[in-house]
């Protein structure tokens, strides 16, 4: 069981920067992987970014990369992920995801809104 909890959402003009955090608890794994995805309204789940600690290989969507950064940190078993040159299209919530196989998420927060105005 593993509980995952984000924030760090919030609404930020076009260019802007936001960081968002994964707090997780429960029994976690040094071998999960760690994934952010995103929805918007009317839209389906979107993959963003995920890390697999254990050996700290990372993973972007095509539409993110150069932008947005995941990374963890181990002490404080949270996973981040900042957003750099934000743009509209990026608006969503965005939900923290944790799972043992890749692409097999098991567990996932309650998301946190990110709003990107023009």
């Amino acid at each position: 069981q593993v509980q995952l909890v984000e924030s760090g959402g919030g609404l930020v003009q076009a260019g802007g920067s936001l960081r968002l955090s994964c707090a997780a608890s429960g029994r976690t794994f040094s071998s999960y992987y760690m994934g952010w995805f995103r929805q918007a309204p009317g839209k389906e789940r979107e993959f963003v970014a995920r890390i697999r600690w254990s050996v700290g290989s990372i993973y972007y969507t095509d539409s993110v990369k150069g932008r947005f950064t995941i990374s963890r940190d181990n002490a404080k078993n949270t996973v981040y992920l900042q957003m750099n040159s934000l743009k509209p299209e990026d608006t969503a919530v965005y939900y923290c995801a944790a799972g043992l196989v890749e692409s097999q998420y098991g567990y996932w927060g309650q998301g946190t809104q990110v709003t990107v105005s023009s």
